[in-house]
């Protein structure tokens, strides 16, 4: 997506009176997509999922589905910051659209072509049939997660989901600018939880989970958790005052991030995969608090180890081609997996080491060289105009 997983993702995060990157971020997208690309290596290594049946020291890998949490959390974070800075106000609606649809589309598109081509010549995604045309238009038009179709890669559900949170993002900074942020995050929390509690026993309300409505939460996480981040640059603590070192907020943001995590990781823990999995609905908005926390924890500068460490030359340059990384390593994983190591190997540790050694230096090459084609120009530049004439310069 710009996430699973999947920011999933956003386009480097920017501020009206600030650097137009926070450092950090880009790290966190990187490893959220790498996640993601080693979650299927083991889905395809170790049949029964959502049963843990590889060995344990691999069992965090089960939980690919988080990185997804995480890129969403991020998705909104990153669309809220110059809002946020702003007085949740954005510049110009229609100048919005334009950009999420300039940034997002060109490369989902060429994803979708590639992942297509892949299926229809290669082989397609593990329990799908070949694309039909009803798949070319669903997926192209982004409504898959509303119409069934044969899917062309398994990790464009996530991209349809976030999408439609885009339209709904101007609603969201209307709320926080008119009623605040807790009125937002008790509206919707209320209401997602209300679709989770009677969709198994009213049909109608069912139809809604196919929305993944608990997504809607997580980006209001995302937004408000960058208006959090947004006051502290400006040194304004919860008693307005007005240096930033009087506050002892920022030191204290990592350590509430563990505090919210620590319960639903020990949950996880405790109750195993199978459960997790039947119950992501519930775990995902557990987990956005503390992915909240920690983006905020991150854009304030703490912990310093920690941000050093996401904001090293390789992690930047990992998440500033995670979105292709996203989109097109599912198709990758399945060829190298299912065509070349299947026919030698039995499923198991063997298999799943190899297709990691063979995996992953070829996606990441692979997403590097289409970022650079169909991701990067477009953040690069921001219009047909601007973007013909680079490459004429070339």
């Amino acid at each position: 997506m710009e996430s699973t997983a999947g920011q999933a993702t956003s386009p480097s995060t920017r501020a009206a009176r600030a650097p137009t990157r926070l450092p950090g971020l880009d790290g966190i997208r990187g490893i959220a997509a790498l996640f993601v690309v080693l979650h299927h290596c083991w889905l395809l290594s170790f049949p029964g999922f959502p049963a843990d049946t590889g060995p344990a020291w691999a069992g965090w890998l089960v939980y690919g589905h988080l990185a997804v949490v995480m890129f969403i959390v991020l998705s909104g974070f990153s669309l809220a910051v110059s809002p946020a800075d702003s007085g949740w106000r954005l510049n110009s609606l229609r100048r919005f659209a334009y950009r999420r649809a300039w940034r997002i589309l060109p490369p989902y598109w060429a994803a979708l072509l590639f992942s297509l081509v892949v299926a229809w010549t290669l082989i397609p995604q593990p329990g799908q049939g070949d694309p039909t045309v009803k798949s070319v238009v669903v997926y192209g038009l982004l409504v898959q997660d509303l119409f069934g179709s044969p899917s062309p890669n398994g990790a464009f559900w996530s991209i349809a989901v976030e999408a439609q949170l885009y339209i709904v993002f101007p609603l969201m900074l209307l709320v926080l600018r008119r009623a605040g942020a807790a009125v937002l995050l008790t509206v919707l929390t209320v209401v997602v939880a209300l679709i989770g509690l009677l969709a198994p026993s009213v049909p109608a309300v069912d139809l809604f989970m196919r929305l993944t409505p608990q997504f809607a939460v997580l980006f209001a996480i995302g937004a408000v958790a960058a208006g959090v981040a947004a006051a502290m640059a400006r040194g304004i603590t919860a008693h307005g005052e007005a240096h930033e070192d009087a506050s002892p907020w920022p030191s204290r943001l990592p350590w509430l991030a563990l505090a919210a995590a620590a319960p639903v990781v020990l949950l996880i823990v405790v109750r195993g995969p199978g459960w997790t999995v039947d119950h992501y609905f519930w775990v995902d908005l557990a987990v956005g608090p503390a992915v909240g926390l920690l983006l905020a924890s991150v854009a304030a500068g703490r912990p310093r180890p920690l941000v050093r460490l996401l904001d090293t030359r390789a992690l930047r340059r990992l998440g500033s081609f995670s979105y292709s990384l996203y989109l097109i390593h599912a198709p990758i994983v399945v060829v190298v997996n299912r065509m070349v190591l299947a026919p030698r190997l039995a499923p198991g540790v063997t298999m799943f080491l190899a297709t990691l050694v063979l995996t992953v230096p070829l996606a990441l090459l692979a997403a590097w060289l289409f970022a650079s084609v169909f991701e990067l120009p477009f953040q690069r530049h921001r219009g047909w105009g601007a973007l013909r004439a680079a490459v004429l310069r070339r």
